[in-house]
């Protein structure tokens, strides 16, 4: 495990190496203007003398974030878990779960901050909004999934419908729920960030709206760099939990 980590960090050093080189190449190349792509020395000197004003907005949409992916997992589970087992709720609500997610995110995010205002409820809303789609369907297929012949030997062994979903449907579940949990993962900052560019006064999202407003592109790549740092940690730790959660599924890592 200690070399396969450490292999996967030295795969992940040289390929940031090498889009660092491919970008400062391409702007010595076409002789870019600092205001159009900066050179990344340029990022790096914004990071480093921007460091705490970045910290303190990193860490608002880190709040945002978490609580958009935890809320909107443990909605989607919810959902996901109902529809599949109930099939008269699956008529009714499968069809708005679908609706909701037809309507695109940018339409929807002007109306959450008329809702709940500028701070942190209208962002955590859009992170849940973005994240109980893929949790939720990912849940639905996964109990829909459910060898018959499982279910047959719990009712076999005396099992009620609800002991049968909470140990048998549920168990046979979560590697479908889990795929949905890492994609859910990926999705939160997404919806963070869009809520945070209709409208907020803190957060990266506003921060690289700022930025670009006033032209102070290596700012605004500063931020982006926080914010995919972010986002990668974040999914890193969702992957991790799930491999310990489904550690009977088979590792495919290379």
């Amino acid at each position: 495990m200690a070399t396969r980590g450490i292999a996967r960090l030295g795969r992940a050093a040289v390929t940031a190496a090498g889009l660092l080189a491919a970008w400062d190449a391409l702007v010595l190349l076409l002789d870019l203007p600092a205001y159009m792509l900066p050179r990344p020395w340029r990022v790096g000197m914004a990071l480093l003398e921007r460091a705490d004003f970045l910290a303190t907005h990193a860490a608002s949409t880190l709040v945002e974030i978490v609580a958009g992916l935890l809320l909107g997992s443990a909605l989607g589970c919810t959902i996901g878990c109902a529809v599949a087992v109930l099939p008269a709720l699956r008529r009714w609500a499968e069809p708005m779960v679908v609706a909701s997610q037809a309507i695109p995110v940018f339409a929807i995010a002007p109306l959450l901050v008329l809702w709940l205002g500028y701070g942190l409820a209208s962002k955590i809303a859009m992170a849940t909004l973005v994240v109980f789609f893929p949790v939720a369907i990912a849940t639905r297929d996964g109990i829909a999934a459910t060898p018959e012949v499982l279910v047959r030997n719990a009712r076999c062994m005396g099992f009620g419908a609800a002991r049968i979903v909470w140990r048998v449907r549920l168990p046979a579940a979560l590697p479908g729920i889990a795929s949905g949990l890492r994609m859910a993962a990926a999705l939160a900052p997404i919806g963070a960030v869009i809520g945070e560019w209709v409208g907020a006064a803190e957060g990266l999202g506003f921060v690289m709206m700022q930025a670009n407003a006033r032209m102070q592109t290596d700012l605004m790549f500063a931020a982006l760099l926080v914010l995919a740092t972010l986002a990668v940690a974040l999914h890193a730790a969702v992957d991790r939990s799930m491999r310990r959660l489904v550690h009977w599924q088979p590792d495919i890592e290379q």
